[in-house]
């Protein structure tokens, strides 16, 4: 019974294969094609803000918009940073913020100078929001930082 089926729908499979191969090649007119426009970086920046200052965003589509950014080959702009931050507190979500700031530090080692700039133009929008920075969380040592190492007791 199996083996009948089975020839049936293999018949049917090699028949369907068979007909593609010899269709008729689709016209310029049946093709979509995806068009790429250009942006500035002010364009861009600003419409990630546009994205991120909707009243209705949800947790899911912040995150999905920092999984994007992150494997972009850039550090966001602080006004980007901000957006996001503000997203954040929208949807009540204090570790995806700091969570946050800890990838942009990360994408931020590779010139020294880079972090602190972040940190002082995004320094309003965290003091107002209440956001510390992963150094003043104590992420940037060990969770058992000891000075001295002969400082054990």
């Amino acid at each position: 019974m199996f083996r009948a089926v089975a020839n049936r729908l293999g018949t049917t499979v090699q028949a369907s294969v068979r007909s593609n191969l010899f269709a008729k090649p689709q016209t310029a007119a049946t093709v979509r094609h995806v068009t790429y426009v250009p942006q500035s970086d002010e364009e861009f920046d600003d419409s990630c803000v546009t994205y991120l200052n909707r009243p209705n965003i949800t947790g899911w589509q912040i995150r999905s918009f920092i999984t994007h950014q992150h494997g972009e080959d850039l550090v966001p702009e602080p006004k980007v940073i901000s957006a996001v931050l503000q997203a954040c507190r929208k949807v009540n979500d204090y570790a995806l913020a700091v969570r946050y700031l800890e990838s942009v530090q990360e994408k931020a080692k590779a010139d020294t100078a880079i972090w602190p700039y972040i940190v002082q133009e995004i320094r309003p929008t965290l003091d107002e929001l209440g956001v510390f920075t992963p150094e003043e969380h104590g992420y940037d040592k060990p969770e058992l930082y000891l000075v001295d190492t002969e400082d054990i007791h």
